[in-house]
């Protein structure tokens, strides 16, 4: 059992609760982590990038000058690769580099991930966040009477919340998503992660 704080409407501590991390996932691979956010991150990539070879450089493709009695060192057509202006030797060609791994591993990366927060204790659960309106101000308010300013965070909501959205969009390293678009990236690459209570239920209640 690991001792996971909570947060009250106002990001302040208000105790803890014990959350059996064995739910979430039996043991942690980090390997599988690891696999899952190179996938992610490669999914990413554009791929769009090309230029051009020696074949589609237009002009001629004689000789520029004889091949002896300049004085000069022996040169070809002005698309050679040697050349400013002429194409590359290796052009690059759009590539798509995305893949794919196993669901069931994917959503194992994503359990082991939650885990390692609960285990370095960056993990807190949240009942709700007070926003009167959805303003930036009240959020950004928040986050620095929990202590936050300045830190990544990642708030975990069960559903859509648009107001939440809404109010943090605009505070740098502060993201908010849905429990059913959480992956092992996106808790990795944020230092707090503050999960909404009914949303941290569903993870353990679906454990497995």
């Amino acid at each position: 059992m690991a001792r996971v704080l909570e947060l009250d409407a106002g990001l302040a501590e208000v105790g803890g609760v014990d959350v059996d991390e064995t739910l979430l996932a039996g043991k942690v691979t980090k390997q599988l982590i690891h696999d899952a956010c190179v996938m992610y991150h490669a999914n990413r990539r554009v791929g769009t990038v090309r230029t051009k070879s020696r074949a589609e450089i237009s002009g001629t493709r004689a000789k520029m000058y004889r091949q002896k009695g300049t004085g000069r060192a022996r040169a070809g057509h002005k698309q050679s690769p040697v050349r400013r202006g002429g194409g590359h030797a290796f052009a690059k060609r759009p590539k798509d580099w995305s893949y794919s791994l196993p669901r069931k591993a994917l959503r194992a990366a994503t359990r082991m991930a939650l885990r390692l927060k609960i285990e370095a204790g960056e993990l807190r659960l949240v009942k709700s966040v007070d926003l009167p309106e959805a303003r930036t101000k009240y959020v950004a308010a928040a986050l620095s009477a929990g202590g936050f300013t300045g830190q990544s965070c990642l708030f975990v909501t069960e559903g859509i919340d648009a107001a939440l959205v809404r109010a943090a969009r605009n505070i740098p390293k502060v993201t908010v998503i849905p429990r059913s678009d959480l992956n092992a990236d996106v808790v990795m690459r944020h230092r707090n992660v503050l999960v909404f209570a009914d949303a941290m239920s569903v993870l353990v209640g679906s454990a497995g």
